[in-house]
């Protein structure tokens, strides 16, 4: 099971890297968890992101966790770039001395420089474990990735 998991997380991220000219970003997020991050846009305003880190909660463990997240541009004008907000959902897989599975709801707002191909963002993440015990889980951090 944690084999599958593991090969279906990494074969979204290769998909995401054979679509490196349609907004593809990669980057770090320091935080709860921190590690690599990847973001694909989809369209104007929706996304995926995904990300392979390390996590202290508990014991720690290695964490992953997709999201699909809906960006709202309008709320705050800024006069170079843009600084959306956004939300979303998804789910998370944390393996270490147990395997943790659960749903996220990330929110978060993320500055895009105007002459840069990168975006800085700043999130929270409540979530609920479904597995192996239902647990209230509390993520988020900071981070930057870089367009291709």
């Amino acid at each position: 099971m944690k084999k599958l998991i593991l090969i279906a997380f990494f074969a979204l991220l290769y998909l995401g890297v054979q679509a490196q000219d349609s907004g593809f970003g990669l980057g770090v997020v320091f935080g709860e968890p921190t590690g690599l991050s990847a973001k694909l846009w989809t369209s104007e305003r929706t996304a995926l992101d995904a990300t392979v880190a390390w996590s202290f909660y508990g014991s720690g463990w290695l964490h992953m966790h997709a999201d699909f997240l809906i960006h709202n541009f309008d709320l705050i004008d800024v006069s170079q770039g843009s600084l959306p907000l956004y939300f979303g959902v998804g789910g998370y897989v944390g393996l270490g001395s147990d395997m943790w599975l659960g749903a996220r709801i990330p929110f978060g707002i993320a500055y895009h420089f105007e002459d840069a191909p990168v975006e800085i963002f700043a999130e929270l993440v409540p979530g609920l474990a479904l597995l192996p015990q239902i647990d209230f889980y509390m993520g988020g951090g900071i981070g930057v990735r870089y367009y291709f």
